[in-house]
């Protein structure tokens, strides 16, 4: 019941992003950070296997920040910085997975998702519009450098363990030892924490004193900021070969082949699953068009997300009845697993990235008219 209730929130906590962002993102990393232990301390599992679906999680949780700023963020120039990152991140997992390199990590560091969580902190109270271009560039500059770079050498090349650091080497205890012990037998700690709490009180006080009147009362919701998402501009099914296709093609491909290298049991190399990937892609959208130019279209993203299920899973299990009579292995319930969860991916970006695309062209449409000739 533990390792479901704890699986479940996984995967459904991140689909809180596209309304709730900055809550859910904390909620999807810390769940993150906390869920073997949670594992380790409270049930008997074996977890041989679960790091490779961790990693997986990871990713599904940050691919669904990236695709809620289809739908919420309305300036273009953060918008593409986001995509920027979030790619540049994502070729970096890639090369790690496929050399084992942990330095790729290093230089390829996760700006995007302290990018993304400092641009929704903005949001709370005022409009992220206020951000220039040099604002957001010296943000992720500061967050690569003092943050990141940082934060990755200490995982990927020091390859040090935070709990493993704070019992060892500053409560002189050894690792098996409790919390509740280690700091019962370091009292020192329990003002410390306190000073600590009181300098950020003050630190925050101060920011806030002296940033510009707030926008809006703050609010986690971002539908209660409509000026700061825009979502006027009308959604359209674009063509089925398009600019969109090409990136959810190379979206669904970078994910599926980070997959492939976590998950037990898939042993089917980055080509092998670029054009298995592509198919399914180019299929779903197949079914979406001949719907579209046939007068129908799926009601709710829900409805549209268990239709292709349907549809995937089904190939997905000739797959694996095909399989069985050859000599390849094939670990089934990693590939219905991975299957539903690039079908849901795919589903987001169906519903979501029009929307951007629509917004996007039509404020460069505003942009042209306006200083162009009546």
């Amino acid at each position: 019941m533990i390792f479901l209730l704890v699986v479940g929130a996984r995967l459904g906590i991140p689909l809180l992003i596209f309304r709730f962002p900055l809550p859910a993102i904390v909620a999807s990393l810390v769940l993150d950070a906390a869920d073997q232990t949670i594992f380790q301390n409270n049930t008997d599992l074996d977890l041989t296997n679960y790091q490779g679906y961790d990693k997986a999680l990871d990713i599904y949780y940050l691919a669904i920040a990236y695709m809620s700023t289809f739908r919420n963020w309305a300036d273009s120039f953060a918008a593409r910085t986001a995509q920027a990152l979030w790619y540049y991140r994502l070729v970096g997992v890639v090369l790690f997975e496929l050399t084992e390199a942990r330095a790729v990590l290093l230089i390829f560091p996760n700006t995007f998702e302290y990018f993304f969580i400092a641009y929704e902190v903005v949001r709370l109270a005022w409009n992220p519009a206020r951000l220039g271009h040099r604002q957001i560039i010296v943000l992720v500059a500061s967050i690569w450098i003092f943050i990141k770079l940082p934060q990755e050498w200490w995982l990927h090349i020091a390859m040090l363990d935070f709990t493993d650091f704070m019992k060892e080497d500053v409560f002189r205890v050894s690792t098996e030892t409790s919390w509740g012990d280690a700091i019962g037998e370091n009292l020192w700690f329990i003002p410390l924490i306190i000073g600590l709490a009181i300098a950020v009180a003050i630190g925050v006080r101060a920011a806030l004193r002296a940033a510009p009147p707030a926008d809006w009362r703050a609010s986690v919701d971002v539908d209660a900021h409509p000026e700061s998402t825009n979502l006027g501009a009308t959604p359209f099914v674009p063509a089925l070969f398009s600019w969109d296709l090409l990136e959810k093609v190379v979206l669904s491909s970078l994910i599926s082949i980070i997959f492939a290298q976590v998950l037990p049991g898939t042993d089917a190399t980055p080509l092998q699953m670029t054009f298995a990937v592509a198919f399914l892609v180019v299929a779903n959208g197949a079914v979406t068009q001949w719907l579209s130019t046939h007068g129908h279209s799926w009601s709710s993203t829900l409805r549209a997300f268990v239709g292709m299920a349907l549809i995937n899973t089904g190939i997905a299990i000739s797959y694996i009845v095909l399989l069985r009579g050859s000599d390849q292995p094939v670990n089934q319930g990693a590939t219905i697993f991975f299957v539903l969860l690039l079908t849901l991916i795919i589903t987001l970006f169906d519903r979501y990235r029009p929307i951007r695309t629509a917004r996007f062209d039509t404020a460069d449409h505003a942009a042209d008219s306006a200083v162009s000739p009546a």
